[in-house]
């Protein structure tokens, strides 16, 4: 049976990563961004955002740095296409709780997708969004980390290292 990956989240974090899901792989180990395929520990420490690169089950450890991680649909697929406009609508409603409980200074929706299924908008551009959703947290918008994503790898990691202003 697959189940959620716990959140890695607490009060006052510089920034909390949002993800669409979590994979079969994380589900199964329990980490988040656990597929070897998904280049997002990779993009962060290219992006400068960490001091080394981080594995999965590291994830807790992330919190030292004033990093959080969360999804906007607990419920584990193979693929993002498998999840369903209710589950999203229902996971929007829970994310916007859980940012302003613990009212981050940036959320950071890795992926165009979770911020538009989140906010309802648009063709929204990469970086950060002019208006947030929540009054007094920064919305951050970045590529997915996917190794599906056709962006090349350095171009992605430009993206992410606008990060570093809100660290």
């Amino acid at each position: 049976m697959l189940k959620p990956v716990p959140d890695v989240l607490k009060k006052n974090l510089k920034i909390i990563f949002v993800g669409y899901n979590p994979s079969i792989r994380s589900s199964e180990t329990g980490h988040h961004f656990a597929n070897p395929s998904n280049r997002f520990w990779n993009i962060l420490y290219r992006a400068g955002l960490t001091p080394r690169k981080y594995r999965p089950e590291e994830d807790i450890g992330f919190l030292k740095l004033g990093y959080g991680m969360t999804n906007i649909v607990s419920r584990p697929t193979r693929a993002a296409a498998d999840i369903t406009n209710h589950e999203y609508k229902n996971g929007g409603v829970e994310l916007y709780r859980k940012i302003s409980y613990y009212r981050p200074r940036v959320v950071c929706f890795v992926g165009k997708g979770v911020y538009e299924k989140y906010s309802g908008r648009r063709n929204v551009s990469w970086g950060k969004q002019e208006k947030p959703i929540v009054s007094g947290v920064t919305d951050f918008v970045a590529p997915s980390s996917s190794g599906l994503v056709r962006m090349k790898l350095d171009e992605v990691v430009v993206i992410y290292s606008g990060l570093k202003e809100f660290t």
